[in-house]
C-alpha cells in the first residue's frame, strides 16, 4: 500500500504542477480573475495533499499494517480527486458539482483526522 500512495503522489504532485503551470500561463488571459481564484485553490490543495499523500507513504513503510495511516492516504486521494477536480471542471468548463467539492473538502477532513489518531497509536 506504501507504494502505491507514493506512486498516486508522483502523479498527484506532477499534475499539480503542470496544472499550476498551465494556469499561470495560459489561463491568465483567458479566464476571470474569479475562476482563475478557484483554479488555483483546486491546485493549492492538490499541492498540499500530495504532500501529505508522501507522508502516509513513508510511514507505511515503517507501519504497514495500520489501518489508519491506511484509510488517512484513501481520503486525501479521494479528496483531491473530488475537490481539487470539481474545482478544475467548475473553472474551465462552467461545471456547477452540486455537494461533490464539500465532499471532498469533508475527505481532507477525514483523512487528517485519520492520520491524528493514528499519530497518537503508532508503537
Amino acid at each position: 500500500m506504501a507504494r502505491v500512495f507514493l506512486l498516486l503522489a508522483a502523479l498527484s504532485g506532477f499534475t499539480g504542477v503542470a496544472l499550476g503551470a498551465f494556469a499561470a500561463h495560459g489561463l491568465r488571459s483567458r479566464l476571470p480573475e474569479g475562476m482563475l481564484s478557484v483554479f488555483q485553490t483546486g491546485v493549492q490543495y492538490q499541492l498540499w495533499h500530495t504532500a501529505a499523500l508522501i507522508g502516509v507513504g513513508l510511514l507505511l513503510l515503517r507501519q504497514p499494517d495500520s489501518p489508519l495511516f491506511k484509510a488517512s492516504g484513501g481520503l486525501f486521494v479521494l479528496g483531491i480527486l473530488l475537490f481539487s477536480g470539481s474545482l478544475y471542471l467548475m473553472a474551465l468548463a462552467g461545471w456547477r458539482v452540486g455537494m461533490v467539492t464539500p465532499m471532498g473538502g469533508l475527505c481532507f477532513l477525514l483523512g487528517w483526522v485519520c492520520f491524528g489518531v493514528a499519530a497518537l497509536t503508532v508503537k
